[in-house]
């Protein structure tokens, strides 16, 4: 082989080295990308965690919601707020794994109208470590086992009269009162037919002979035995002189 020929051989041997090495640097360029955008795609963050306020029949909830993709295992815990400082601890959740669906978990909380809660989220790789952004505000109106909430109309009771004797009821009338309020004086009947209390009592005198005129009939009667004895006596003393005469 000639000289030439080798040096030819040599020059494109360099040459598909050369492209060789640049078309697998531009794939390993591109896989690391791509590999990096779907690491940063399937990262756990804090904006993938919601919460919300709701009634479960008629018992308060706290739901929060986790749509994570990566599934990272997270710690969620929840307090009730009080002018920006921790009132107490509602209650916390481990090992909750999220999804792209959406995996909730919810905390028993009887809540009152226009609390607050805030809502921590604490990723077990580290890569969370804060609260939801702004702080749970709860409805203005509680669920129905709530004392804020708006009472169901009380059925009407029964009147007192129906169940039992009012504490105003008059007591029952004594045999005396029942006897006298029985024995009504009987109406007067016709007007002045009947006799007044006066002419009863001057019938009774009368009968009796009792009256205020007994002593003038006395009188007259002494008077009349007086005027008969002396006209008996004139009588005899006339008879007596006709016959001696």
């Amino acid at each position: 082989m000639s000289k030439s020929s080798t040096s030819s051989a040599s020059f494109i041997s360099r040459r598909t080295t050369a492209r060789a090495a640049r078309v697998l640097g531009v794939a390993s360029a591109s896989a690391a990308l791509a590999l990096g955008v779907a690491g940063t795609a399937s990262a756990c963050s804090i904006s993938e965690f919601s919460a919300v306020a709701k009634c479960d029949g008629d018992k308060g909830v706290i739901a929060v919601t986790d749509v994570d993709g990566s599934g990272t295992p997270v710690t969620i815990s929840v307090f009730l707020e009080n002018n920006g400082a921790d009132v107490k601890k509602i209650g916390e959740k481990t090992d909750v794994k999220g999804s792209r669906e959406g995996v909730t978990v919810t905390f028993d909380e009887t809540w009152k109208a226009n609390a607050t809660y805030r809502v921590h989220v604490k990723a077990d790789n580290g890569a969370v470590d804060e609260d939801i952004k702004d702080n749970l505000t709860t409805p203005g109106t509680a669920c129905a086992s709530d004392d804020t909430t708006p009472s169901k109309p009380a059925s009407p009771k029964p009147s007192q009269s129906a169940d039992k004797p009012s504490d105003e009821t008059t007591p029952e009338a004594t045999p005396s009162e029942t006897k006298s309020e029985g024995a009504t004086a009987p109406a007067a009947s016709g007007g002045d037919n009947g006799p007044s209390p006066a002419a009863v009592g001057e019938s009774n005198l009368a009968e009796t002979g009792a009256s205020s005129n007994t002593p003038m009939i006395a009188g007259i009667a002494a008077g009349l035995v007086v005027i008969g004895g002396g006209a008996v006596f004139f009588g005899m003393r006339r008879r007596g002189a006709s016959k001696t005469g």
